[in-house]
């Protein structure tokens, strides 16, 4: 037998679940799961594997828009395919989605979402690559910055002399092999 599971997610402490789960109980889900996420993934993962576990065969998941699922196309996809190898299905009370049926136009639609989510993955990247090709242009440092000025490099390339490695790393407040790095520098 078959149980409605419904699960609302709202992405700040401010906002409010009310309406998303008085949408589930009129639609009739036996228990929902829900929470109020600042963006925590930890969080979010913890109650979607939640909602995940207690999910048998024939169960039905409900949420009101597909978005509540996750918060990239990829979370989406991912939730939606750990729910699908509990041989459960999703429905979106939107009318977006609906997997109970296991028909071709359900399936197209998880296989778009999953063609969107890798050109959601795509676009990040070429945007992150774009951005930091610009910055180096520019001569900005990608990166850490450094702890170590180019004064105080020269600085300890002339101590060297005189001074222990181990000295010079306490007198900096940095590890030994930076000191060493420094030394081999040309």
């Amino acid at each position: 037998m078959s149980h409605l599971i419904g699960y609302a997610r709202v992405s700040t402490i401010t906002q409010d679940l009310s309406p998303q789960i008085t949408s589930l109980e009129n639609a009739g889900c036996q228990k929902i799961f829900s929470g109020k996420y600042s963006g925590s993934s930890k969080d979010i993962d913890a109650q979607l594997q939640s909602l995940i576990d207690y999910v048998r065969d024939d169960d039905a998941v409900v949420v009101t828009r597909l978005d509540r699922l996750g918060r990239s196309l990829n979370a989406i996809l991912r939730t939606i395919n750990k729910i699908h190898e509990k041989n459960a299905s999703l429905k979106t009370l939107d009318g977006a989605l609906d997997t109970s049926q296991r028909t071709a136009l359900s399936q197209a639609m998880v296989s778009l979402i999953g063609v969107f989510a890798q050109l959601e993955r795509d676009l990040i990247f070429d945007r992150s690559s774009e951005g930091r090709a610009a910055a180096i242009q520019a001569g900005k440092h990608m990166g850490r910055p450094p702890k170590i000025s180019d004064n105080e490099r020269k600085q300890i390339r002339k101590r060297l002399k005189f001074k222990s490695i181990s000295k010079l790393s306490r007198e900096f407040e940095v590890s030994r092999q930076t000191i060493m790095r420094i030394r081999d520098e040309q």
